[in-house]
Formats: structure tokens, C-alpha cells, sequence
């Protein structure tokens, strides 16, 4: 039994705690015959019960002073994250823990607290990105990598925003039981599909919603439904009435990136689910999204995600044994 423990303290996010722990429990639930995998424990500063952002009230099982030897130690975020950063006594709490702990995570937000420490002096982690940058001036000696869904370096692991953490919790899974349970697991929660860490944070069409405006969002729709087809910048131009070179100009100051790349992007989302969802071979998931040839999917899948499209099907696919075919 692995033991798995999750801070909690004043208006901490639900979301950070209940979204692991319920990624641990189904594991547990598929282990059952073994007698689980995981022994999942709530620790507080003390033995009164949180209230977390949502109103929800959680009682913590341990405490800072008597906690038990742990092997995972989950840091979840919140709106108190930022206030709790500064509680020394915390700090060196988790500073002690991490000597003697396999790994240290922190989910969303909760980066504030696992920085804090100083543990993460000149490593890479990510967090939401909406407080990517505030974290990055309070903590010079620390890369702060804002577009990661999740990451690691060493024994520390970090994730993005809110559900950004479940993805790294089965992460965490699939590295302890195996591929095979992970995705039975992220099943069981069903989930759309599972990504791995070098996602983005959000997806390209919900970046065009809050970068772009509601122009470029219905461009957006329109690329996502010919994405099968030849789209130049002159047809992306027409769609919204303007001509290629004010076209060109707007769209990289609204995305920091040519219309071009931003269509690959949505052709390789698009491909990923593709390869998750169903039983397609590589020639013909090349043409559903738009690329010239399988080979050219296979460079750009790998450059983009550093994996095969093979790879990426086998291990967030619906078969394993579907792997063979791209």
C-alpha cells in the first residue's frame, strides 16, 4: 500500500482534493482483490475542519504533528494557498516531509506553497495559468513553464488549472500500476480523454474563445468543421472579412502565433482524439484533419507532443493492440 496524503487548509479548492483522491479511490476499487493500492489520508495544520473555497467543510483524518509516513504528498491550491505560503511553520513541515517522501505534488494554485519552501529553486514546474506570472516574480529561482498541463522534475510534480490535476493524479497511477490501470481508471471517471503532460492547459477552440473574440471564434468553428479540407490564410481571411495582411496581423497579435500554426494545433488536437476514441489507422486519420500524408501527421504529431501517434495510442488509447496500426 502506497500511502498518499493530502494537505488541507483554509479555503483550499475542492476540486484539488476530491479530483485526486477520487482518482486514487477508483485505483484502490480496481485492486480490490489485492487489497487496493493506495491508503489515502487528509492531513491539516490541525484537527479542526476546513472550509474550503466552495462553502464545502472537510475534516482532516491527521494532523501536521501526527501524520504518517507518507510516499505521496499531494500540496492541492485555493485562494488560501496565498496566504498560507507564508506560515513558517508549514513550510518546514513540508520541507522535512519532502527528505523522506518518494514524491511531492503540488495541484494548481497550491504551487504557491510547494515554491515557498524553496524546494523548487531552480527546477521547472507549472501551475494555473492565470497565476503562472505572479509566481514567477515571487519566485525568481524558479521556471515557471505557464502552458504545461502537468510536469515533473525530480521528485517534485506540479499541475495546471483545477482538473489539471486529476490528469496528473492518473499520471501518478499509470506510474505505479501500469498504463492499463490508469486508463481503466480514467474510464471509470469517464473521461473525454487522457492527456499527457505536454497538453496545453486548454484547447485551441476555448483559446480562441478568450484570446480571440467572438470574431476569431467563429472562425475557429469554421476551421474545426473543414479541418479535412485545404485551408490557405486567403480563405481563413475571407471568413471574417478582411484582407490576408491585416488578417495575418491580427490573428498572430490575438494568439502570438501564425494562422498556420494555429490550424496544426487544431488539426493535432483534433487527431488526438482521433486515436483515443477510436480504431482508425494513421492514413485515414491523416485525412479526416487534414494532413498530406500519414508521414507528415507522424513529424508533426512527435514534434508537437514528442511521441509517435502510435505511442500516444497505446498509452491513452481505447486498445493497446490498436497500436500497431499508425
Amino acid at each position: 500500500m502506497r500511502s498518499v496524503g493530502v494537505l488541507i487548509y483554509e479555503q483550499v479548492q475542492a476540486i484539488d482534493v476530491a479530483g485526486p483522491l477520487d482518482v486514487f479511490t477508483a485505483a484502490n476499487d480496481l485492486a480490490r482483490a489485492r487489497g487496493g493500492a493506495y491508503a489515502l489520508h487528509t492531513i491539516g495544520l490541525d484537527p479542526q475542519p476546513v472550509r474550503a473555497e466552495n462553502g464545502m467543510s472537510i475534516v482532516p483524518a491527521f494532523t501536521l504533528s501526527d501524520a504518517p509516513e507518507l510516499d505521496t504528498l499531494l500540496i492541492p491550491g485555493g485562494a488560501g494557498s496565498r496566504v498560507w505560503c507564508m506560515d513558517a511553520t508549514l513550510l518546514a513541515w513540508i520541507r522535512a516531509r519532502a527528505a523522506s517522501t518518494r514524491r511531492v505534488a503540488s495541484v494548481c494554485t497550491g504551487l504557491y506553497l510547494l515554491a515557498a519552501t524553496g524546494l523548487l529553486d531552480g527546477r521547472s514546474a507549472t501551475t494555473h495559468w492565470r497565476f503562472a506570472d505572479d509566481t514567477a516574480r515571487r519566485h525568481p529561482r524558479l521556471r515557471v513553464e505557464a502552458d504545461r498541463l502537468f510536469l515533473r522534475d525530480g521528485p517534485f510534480y506540479s499541475s495546471g488549472g483545477l482538473t489539471a490535476g486529476i490528469d496528473l493524479a492518473l499520471a501518478l497511477v499509470e506510474q505505479d500500476l501500469g498504463a492499463a490501470t490508469s486508463l481503466a481508471v480514467a474510464r471509470e471517471l469517464v473521461m473525454y480523454m487522457r492527456r499527457p503532460g505536454n497538453q496545453a492547459q486548454f484547447s485551441a477552440p476555448l483559446q480562441a474563445q478568450t484570446r480571440g473574440g467572438d470574431r476569431f471564434a467563429g472562425l475557429v468553428d469554421w476551421m474545426v468543421a473543414h479541418l479535412s479540407s485545404d485551408i490557405p490564410v486567403d480563405r481563413m481571411a475571407e471568413q471574417v472579412a478582411m484582407s490576408p495582411r491585416n488578417f495575418r496581423r491580427q490573428f498572430r497579435e490575438s494568439f502570438d502565433c501564425t494562422p498556420a500554426r494555429f490550424l496544426e494545433q487544431l488539426r493535432l488536437e483534433r487527431a488526438c482524439v482521433l486515436l483515443t476514441s477510436g480504431h482508425d489507422g494513421l492514413d485515414r486519420i491523416a485525412a479526416q484533419v487534414g494532413f498530406a500524408s500519414p508521414d507528415a501527421l507522424r513529424r508533426s504529431f512527435r514534434h508537437r507532443y514528442g511521441l509517435s501517434p502510435g505511442e500516444y495510442r497505446q498509452r491513452f488509447g481505447q486498445s493497446e493492440e490498436l497500436a500497431g496500426k499508425v
